[in-house]
């Protein structure tokens, strides 16, 4: 597997190793010791998710807060995404800024996200089906957000805004500068 470090220290991505041939494939998604070693910490995933979207649809950008804070490691199963993850730790050097990184079903990679990260995505394909794997249980009264188009943290989604489909809350969520509920 190979291990590739983003401009967000601690932001991974992982892109294993496929074995394609004219039967199909055969890929490692996780192994525990090897992503451990990889990341520098213990993670006990406790909760996995799986969502299926439309073109357009984005999601985000969400997190929870501490004591219920969520680490996610977060991979495609089909189709294609844009994956935005921005830094919302206000002592980082690297504090509101963030990387994009494009997730196919075809490359397999995945993207972690540690604690003190905002992350969402955008389906670039005619749709997507993701999977998330996250070290904290869902705690909604914990759960927040920044505001998807955020002039300061410039974002640039790779599809025209009149594709977009947005949920109700995360069209209204704060922007970074105006966030309350942040990390240290």
């Amino acid at each position: 597997m190979k291990i590739i470090e983003t401009k967000l220290p601690g932001v991974l991505i992982f892109e294993p190793k496929v074995f394609d041939d004219s039967r199909g494939y055969f890929v490692e998604v996780f192994r525990q010791d090897l992503f451990e070693k990889a990341i520098g910490y213990q993670v006990d995933f406790v909760q996995d998710n799986e969502s299926k979207s439309n073109k357009g649809v984005l999601r985000g950008l969400h997190y929870q807060l501490p004591p219920y804070a969520q680490a996610k490691l977060i991979r495609v199963i089909e189709g294609s995404v844009l994956d935005v993850v921005v830094d919302i730790r206000k002592s980082s050097h690297t504090y509101g800024r963030h990387v994009s990184v494009e997730l196919t079903s075809e490359k397999k990679s995945q993207i972690f996200i540690p604690h003190g990260f905002a992350h969402g995505f955008i389906v670039t394909s005619d749709s997507a089906i993701l999977s998330y794997k996250m070290d904290g249980n869902y705690m909604p009264e914990y759960e927040r957000g920044i505001v998807f188009n955020d002039k300061d943290l410039a974002i640039d989604w790779k599809l025209p805004s009149e594709l977009f489909q947005i949920s109700d809350k995360d069209k209204h969520h704060p922007t970074l500068e105006n966030s309350t509920d942040l990390f240290e």
